[in-house]
């Protein structure tokens, strides 16, 4: 691909790509909710969200404004209960981030009077917020000298200094968490880390970038930006079969599980059994959903064609009409949906 040479170190001439960077921005940025304010709460929020969610997703989706409609501050997401908050943040899944950012919001209560601390060590402290979190929340809501290293950070730098190292490896993080702090503009950090990221979401972008418009491609080392960030050997997906029962009563009731685990706990879904048990029941729905490393194939069959039933002790019968109305994870959302509206 056609890339602008190298004229200048970054490393050599931070003061001249930081100023690149930040004028690129100031003219180029995107306008996303979380840019319009410094409160430590709602950057909080949207940073959680986005760790392992797209922005598109979480904004096109209307996530982030309704989960600040829902708990506009700390005070009201320390006091929420589980079934409106995990019914807040339905959709989003890993279930675990939203619990966790409650219990933040508890020890910024308990511990220091409802205000965010801006020291790094102080934010580190509290519950789920490790140190790209402290630093965004010093860099976003305070404009503190920070290091904000996300995996757009991550391929802007490995691009940047030509770096052929695994990023996702513990010598390669170290040593781009290093050339992020060298770079960081402590004086603009705000700005500066909002220019950086959005660097990777719009320009320095997976896959092929856009070399030439790309603000700092003076101080760009890489002759194969396509070719990076390295990484190591990627995760097998496993296809795995899910059966599960769609079962209703003589009352119009359907019967649903409550999930126990730390994934999903406190979400409904269908009840599941094993293979054997249920397989050679007529099947009402089939779909596909991926989590973590698994492709799921989710079966749900007919259980009035089962000669005996036993609920188990985790298993409810719900009113039809409220069922929707409960906190589930999205693939059970969705083929519940579907038989409500054919059965």
């Amino acid at each position: 691909m056609l890339k602008p040479r190298l004229k200048k170190s970054a490393l050599e001439n931070p003061k001249a790509f930081r100023e690149a960077l930040v004028q690129w921005f100031a003219a180029n940025g995107r306008d996303y909710p979380w840019r319009r304010t410094q409160e430590p709460y709602a950057i909080l929020v949207s940073e959680v969200m986005l760790q392992q969610t797209q922005i598109a997703t979480v904004l096109g989706r209307g996530f982030y404004t309704r989960f600040l409609e829902a708990f506009p501050d700390v005070e009201t997401l320390a006091a929420a209960d589980d079934e409106p908050l995990l019914k807040a943040w339905e959709g989003l899944g890993y279930y675990r981030r939203v619990r966790m950012l409650r219990e933040t919001a508890r020890a910024v209560i308990a511990e220091h009077g409802g205000e965010f601390p801006t020291e790094l060590e102080a934010l580190m402290k509290l519950p789920g917020v490790g140190r790209y979190t402290a630093g965004a929340l010093r860099a976003f809501a305070a404009d503190l000298p920070a290091v904000v290293v996300d995996g757009n950070v991550l391929r802007v730098l490995s691009r940047l200094m030509d770096f052929a190292e695994p990023v996702d490896g513990t010598a390669g993080q170290k040593q781009l968490w290093e050339w992020a702090e060298t770079l960081a503009d402590p004086a603009r950090s705000r700005s500066y880390h909002s220019a950086l990221m959005e660097l990777g979401q719009k320009i320095c972008r997976p896959g092929v970038p856009d070399c030439l418009g790309c603000p700092v491609a003076k101080f760009c080392q890489t002759r194969e930006p396509e070719s990076l960030p390295a990484k190591r050997q990627k995760t097998v997906i496993t296809a795995v079969d899910e059966h599960a029962l769609w079962l209703r009563d003589k009352k119009g009731r359907l019967l649903l599980h409550r999930e126990g685990g730390k994934r999903r706990e406190g979400l409904w879904k269908l009840p599941t059994r094993e293979t054997a048990e249920i397989s050679g029941l007529p099947q009402l729905d089939e779909s596909l959903y991926t989590i973590t490393r698994y492709r799921v194939t989710l079966r749900v069959h007919d259980g009035t064609a089962m000669k005996i039933f036993h609920p188990a002790p985790d298993e409810v019968w719900q009113e039809a009409d409220s069922v929707l109305a409960l906190a589930m994870p999205s693939p059970f959302r969705r083929v519940i949906t579907r038989l409500l509206g054919e059965i």
